[in-house]
């Protein structure tokens, strides 16, 4: 055996790795020896140490986290049940796969792929299968998987069944055994993709020294061969159909959809229209030939399929029968996930490609077949018993946990279904060495790998998603259970040929940004994201104000006090606490610790946290970093709220307006001038317009006496950031019209109303027009026009001149723009997003998972 974990003199861990007793290792050899392809690695890790591994871990999570890689899990208990964000669990010690065992893996992968399409093809074609009585009709219409409306379907070309995952573990022999199949939708690829992204930047020496197999070659075999599939060649467009954003796997969607180039789409987002899929997009409708869906076969068309999904789209099904639009996957194939196939793979694969498969899987009894329900009711403590159709609250029962009770109940149950169950033997998974504080332990892993058809044969990714159990007795690996994934390290005999990436892409001239717009539900979730990331610093910026001067060391009346806490109350949109016999003070603090404007500045940036989720696809790596820190920040201050946050409230504050002016300046220095862009920055523009009237409004419109009046005319100047520019220009002198020349009319400064109106104009006049010869202003234009005339025709001293308390033209000036700049956002709504037609369920369904 290999040395047991060690001591240095220092007293730091280093690396040795145990194997353990009758468990079959991935590092170790029957000798007890570490495997020749392991040694570097783990020599490596040892003389990195310990210390040091830690601070690469850290380094490795921060990264995932910036990159907004997570993994949603279902019924967690800390988020009510509903679907939890975590951060994507990655172990740091690869899985190392030496090149001439992965030859045998690759041969015997590509064979089942070959298998595997000729079965879909045969299913849904000729069913010789079932005439020649290979598989018996149950084992196949007996699943819900199989969908009687998708026979006939085939793709161009010699592939139907496009993306193939299997399921391997390593056998008590050593070898390699296939636990099942993936092909509806497989998902893991992503994740795979960002394990060995994050892997080279925190072992960079390591990886390159390592001579590992590249990704990079699959993912664009994969992009070619979609964009292949389109029926229009000079123009193909392809598109990600994507559940949403509560899908576990919505990250890999967005990942991989920006990636290879592809817009992420969801059903709401596509529509049939004359036999053809369409996409609503922001000059109309835009067609779609090809879908790589991550949606499950079910949900894809509530017409044909399930009545009641909210995740397909209408009519799919009858426009992919007429050729005019490929999914990849083909709606059906998740028949293939059938657990009852593999009783029967040997005598298919003889039936189809004439010899049995080399390599091999887990031995499976179904209960359909008499001999085999004889068996596994004998055998009920030896086996796994698995429903023969996979769903959220139908999971596999490993038997010897079960009371005799639970075991009864379960023996009624498949005699009761028996075509519904198989069993397996309680196979035990080979382990692979893994990190925790104590150093490197053994943990029993599963491993993925993937296949993508070409023109003629398959290509299987080098490696694969490796994922490991918790603890050394996991029974489900999973990440739903929490397992741990690896990034897998196929390690090359040779150096590796580079491909030139004009073999491996498509024949397309024109760019996939030019042949298909934005999704109005990604633009408009743009929008949106500017005018929450802007209302929420605007909420920020008047309360740090009110704090700022209630912590001053000048006296202020209760006057302004009053004011003060009026603006709060307007500008968060919440409602007056007037507690008898409270101080302005008290009444401040009792707002704030009811978290009533804490509540209504999470609203907004949990509202603009929700719009990053909708078009993370869009975001840069950068910007995601930055949309973390915003959360992370919302955090802290709700933590601060609870803790001592009157020792300096507005220093709280701080972090969070920070983070959004950094938002700010990356949108503006990182984005590209295109219309998604555009309609970011009119939804900031738009809102900062609208918080400046308003804040003009609660803090000018009132007179009152010089002396309070200079300082509402300072807190107003302090939110909208332009104190220190007022005091440079005009020295000490205080107006209210100089205030006014600087935060209405001033183009100069970026927070005057004027600059908001030009902005906002200039991406008006970008936006896509009906008619693009003709000089008519559109009726956003001739509003923002209006509003440009009125403020610049206003006169200054009319405007600050005071009646009975009150400066009347001001007010009106300025609710006049605030309903303009309402109905120009009502405008552009219905302009650009509403469009769009809803879908309608006309057919009630009670068909639910468990039925």
């Amino acid at each position: 055996m290999s040395q047991a974990i060690d001591q240095t003199l220092s007293g730091q861990q280093v690396f040795r790795y145990q194997s353990l007793e009758n468990r079959v290792d991935e590092a170790i050899s029957n000798e007890g020896e570490i495997k020749p392809h392991w040694s570097y690695l783990l020599n490596s890790l040892e003389e990195l140490g310990h210390d040091e591994f830690l601070l690469r871990q850290q380094r490795a999570l921060r990264i995932l986290r910036d990159d907004g890689a997570s993994y949603n899990i279902y019924g967690d208990s800390r988020s009510g049940g509903q679907a939890q964000n975590h951060v994507w669990n990655l172990d740091l010690i690869p899985n190392v796969i030496s090149s001439s065992e992965w030859a045998d893996i690759e041969a015997g992968l590509l064979e089942r792929a070959e298998l595997f399409n000729l079965l879909l093809r045969d299913i849904y074609g000729a069913r010789s299968l079932i005439r020649t009585g290979v598989l018996p009709p149950e084992a196949l219409f007996g699943h819900r998987g199989f969908l009687r409306a998708c026979h006939g379907i085939q793709l161009p070309g010699e592939h139907d069944l496009i993306l193939h995952a299997v399921d391997m573990m390593r056998s008590s022999d050593g070898s390699m055994l296939v636990l099942g199949d993936r092909t509806q939708s497989p998902s893991g690829s992503g994740y795979a993709l960002e394990n060995r992204s994050v892997m080279s930047r925190v072992f960079p020496s390591l990886f390159r020294d390592s001579h590992v197999h590249r990704l990079a070659s699959f993912y664009h075999r994969l992009r070619a061969k979609l964009t292949s599939l389109s029926p229009n060649q000079s123009q193909p467009r392809v598109a990600v159909l994507t559940p949403g954003p509560h899908n576990e796997t919505y990250f890999e969607h967005a990942f991989l959809a920006s990636y290879m180039g592809f817009h992420l789409v969801q059903s709401d987002d596509l529509m049939v229209r004359n036999g053809f899929v369409w996409m609503k997009s922001l000059d109309g409708l835009s067609r779609v030939d090809v879908l790589l869906r991550r949606v499950d076969d079910s949900y894809c068309d509530p017409v044909e399929l399930r009545a009641d999904s909210r995740l397909g789209v209408p009519g799919l099904l009858e426009v992919v029968r007429a050729g005019n639009v490929v999914v990849a996957n083909p709606l059906g194939s998740g028949v293939l996930e059938n657990p009852v196939l593999l009783r029967y793979l040997p005598a298919i694969s003889k039936a189809l490609i004439g010899h049995e498969l080399r390599l091999p899987s887990v031995e499976t009894y179904w209960c359909g077949d008499e001999q085999d329900l004889r068996y596994v009711l004998e055998h009920m403590t030896d086996l796994v018993i698995k429903p023969v159709f996979r769903g959220a609250e139908v999971r596999s029962i490993h038997t010897l946990g079960l009371s005799e009770a639970e075991r009864e109940e379960l023996r009624q149950r498949i005699l009761a279904e028996p075509t519904q169950f198989v069993a397996q033997p309680a196979t035990i998974a080979g382990v692979v060495p893994t990190f925790s504080n104590e150093g490197l332990v053994s943990r029993p892993s599963i491993l993925r790998s993937f296949a993508v058809a070409g023109e003629t044969s398959y290509a299987l990714l080098p490696g694969g998603l490796t994922r490991v159990g918790r603890d050394l007795d996991s029974f489900i690996i999973s990440s739903q259970a929490g397992a741990f994934s690896k990034d897998t390290w196929v390690i090359a005999s040779e150096p590796e040929l580079q491909l030139g990436l004009e073999s491996l892409e498509d024949n397309a001239t024109v760019k996939e940004s030019d042949l298909i717009s934005l999704p109005s539900r990604v633009v408009e979730n743009l929008f949106w994201m500017g005018r929450y990331a802007e209302r929420a610093e605007a909420s920020l910026r008047v309360l740090r104000t009110t704090f700022m001067l209630y912590n001053s060391d000048e006296l202020i009346s209760n006057e302004i006090k009053t004011q003060l806490l009026e603006a709060v109350s307007s500008v968060l949109i919440m409602p007056k606490i007037d507690a008898e016999g409270q101080s302005p003070e008290q009444r401040l603090q009792t707002m704030v610790a009811n978290g009533l404007v804490f509540n209504s500045i999470s609203a907004s940036l949990n509202a603009m946290l929700n719009c990053a989720e909708q078009t993370k696809e869009l975001l840069s790596s950068d910007t995601y970093r930055v949309i973390n820190d915003i959360r992370d920040a919302l955090v802290e201050l709700q933590s601060a709220l609870a803790g001592s946050f009157w020792s300096a409230p507005e220093e709280a504050l701080d972090p969070l307006v920070t983070t959004l002016m950094a938002f700010s300046g990356l949108t503006q220095e990182s984005m590209s001038r295109g219309f998604g862009w555009r309609f970011m920055e009119m939804g900031r523009r738009l809102e900062r317009a609208s918080q400046i009237a308003k804040g003009v409004r609660l803090f000018l419109v009132p007179a009152f006496i010089e002396t309070d009046q200079h300082k509402l005319s300072e807190a107003l100047l302090l939110t909208l950031e332009a104190l220190i520019t007022y005091r440079r220009r005009y020295r000490a002198a205080q107006s209210v019209a100089n205030s006014l020349d600087l935060v209405l009319l001033d183009s100069s400064n970026p927070r005057s109303l004027i600059y908001q109106i030009d902005a906002l104009n200039e991406h008006v006049k970008a936006l896509p027009r009906p008619n693009a010869h003709s000089n008519e202003l559109s009726a956003e234009e001739r509003r923002l026009v209006s509003c440009e005339a009125q403020i610049k025709l206003a006169s200054l001293n009319s405007l600050s001149d005071a009646k009975e308390g009150k400066r009347e033209k001001l007010d009106a000036l300025l609710q006049k723009m605030e309903q303009n700049l309402l109905q120009i956002s009502d405008m552009i709504t219905d302009k650009y997003f509403d469009h769009r037609e809803v879908s309608q369920q006309l057919v009630h369904s009670s068909w639910e998972d468990g039925e």
